[in-house]
């Protein structure tokens, strides 16, 4: 296997990506006859032994509803369920575990913010997202302004798949009220320039909502330092399980927005004539939680903060690399998305071909990658196109992986020239 050891400035041990891929046991596997190739990590990540076995140790160990237990079980499966919330305080560095809420995941977060803040708005009021969105930072604005008659007012992108700063500046307005942006697009693998347009946001009082979700794989985002009011992630992006994900609010956003469903757990006192809400962040967790899930997410904030991160970043920087290289290699394919600041995400075309075909027969070859619309048509409609093939790598793919990609995509081509 190609190395791909890194070494640090910090002079730390250099990133052994063979000793990483021993960590996933799902990558040792051949899928149509052929190694594995996993390259579909921006739908979703694999996950280390360490959060298999974390949940699996969760289960046969000290599995409980949690809070308000009478018994050790039920200690034990609180301490870990909270302890997991800890872990993902520290991961964003939030002031407080009061301010990380658990959902299913980013889409859930959205909603329950937008629901949230819809008392906020009133007719004629402006909600700013990106041409760039994944349709979970979309549609939940677009429901709420139908319900409050605001309106949701797109800022432009670029041919390069940037932010269009001109766009951003000119919609920016007096009755902005929401600005609500991915941190790196799920398509295009930009990262955008958060910080500075949260600082312009917090100037005008407009609130800053930021989807971590492409993010977070690579790396920690701060929270405070972004100065923004709601971030939000999933855990099964994050090399954790499915089924949860993490949102960050301010404590006095949280305090005055209504819950966002209602029954056990998120109540205080409940009668006929009046029910009062939990405390945060139980305010907006109604319900039994996803416990093992938690614990599970727990268990991949360690296993991530235990890797050589900066080598990490170096070796994820150095596949996207090789990939730019070997573009040429395949006659007729065009990358969507040239920023120079972008996470390893690669999408595609190759003229004359569909992008499901592409998929389909890197598929027999034991390539698995992402293929379609990817959640995000309008920006497939900025573009002109209907969808694109798209490859997201992360810390356990290797260079071999790349080539191999790319001897793919050229016989493929060749089938079909």
């Amino acid at each position: 296997m190609t190395d791909l050891s890194v070494a640090t400035k910090a002079g730390k041990a250099a990133f052994d990506v063979d000793a990483v891929r021993r960590d996933f046991p799902i990558l040792d596997q051949q899928i149509n006859g052929k190694p594995l190739v996993y390259l579909d990590n921006g739908a979703s990540a694999q996950k280390p032994i360490a959060v298999l076995d974390a949940m699996d140790r969760y289960y046969r160990e000290m599995h409980s509803n949690v809070h308000r237990g009478a018994h050790t079980l039920g200690d034990r499966a609180t301490s870990a369920f909270e302890g997991a919330r800890e872990k993902a305080r520290s991961f964003l560095n939030a002031g407080s575990t009061r301010e990380i809420v658990w959902t299913r995941g980013t889409t859930e977060a959205i909603n329950l913010i937008a629901n949230g803040l819809a008392g906020r708005l009133q007719p004629g009021d402006e909600i700013l997202v990106s041409h760039m969105e994944h349709h979970a930072n979309i549609v939940p604005w677009q429901m709420i302004a139908e319900r409050t008659g605001a309106k949701v007012l797109p800022v432009q992108v670029t041919p390069q798949g940037e932010l269009d700063l001109d766009s951003f500046n000119s919609l920016l307005g007096d009755r902005t009220r929401i600005l609500a942006l991915t941190h790196v697009s799920n398509v295009l693998g930009t990262i955008n320039p958060i910080a500075p347009l949260i600082e312009q946001a917090k100037a005008r009082g407009i609130i800053t909502v930021i989807d971590g979700a492409q993010a977070v794989p690579h790396y920690k985002p701060d929270v405070q330092a972004l100065g923004c009011d709601f971030y939000m992630f999933s855990a099964h992006k994050l090399f954790g399980p499915t089924g949860i994900g993490v949102l960050y609010g301010k404590a006095q956003l949280l305090e005055e927005m209504p819950p966002y469903q209602g029954g056990g757990e998120m109540i205080e006192r409940v009668s006929f004539e009046r029910t009062t809400w939990n405390t945060l962040p139980y305010k907006f967790e109604a319900g039994t939680p996803a416990i093992a899930e938690a614990v599970g997410l727990g268990a991949a904030i360690d296993y991530l903060d235990g890797l050589d991160r900066p080598g990490m970043e170096a070796s994820e920087a150095a596949l996207l690399a090789r990939a730019n290289e070997l573009v040429e290699t395949v006659p007729g394919m065009e990358i969507i998305g040239t920023s120079s600041n972008k996470v390893p995400v690669m999408s595609f075309k190759i003229a004359g071909l569909h992008p499901s075909d592409i998929g389909t027969l890197l598929d027999q070859q034991g390539i698995a990658i992402r293929t379609g619309h990817h959640c995000a048509m309008p920006l497939m409609d900025f573009y002109g196109v209907p969808g694109t093939a798209r490859a997201s790598f992360a810390f356990y793919n290797t260079l071999e992986e790349v080539e191999q990609l790319f001897t793919a995509l050229q016989k493929i081509q060749r089938l079909f020239a």
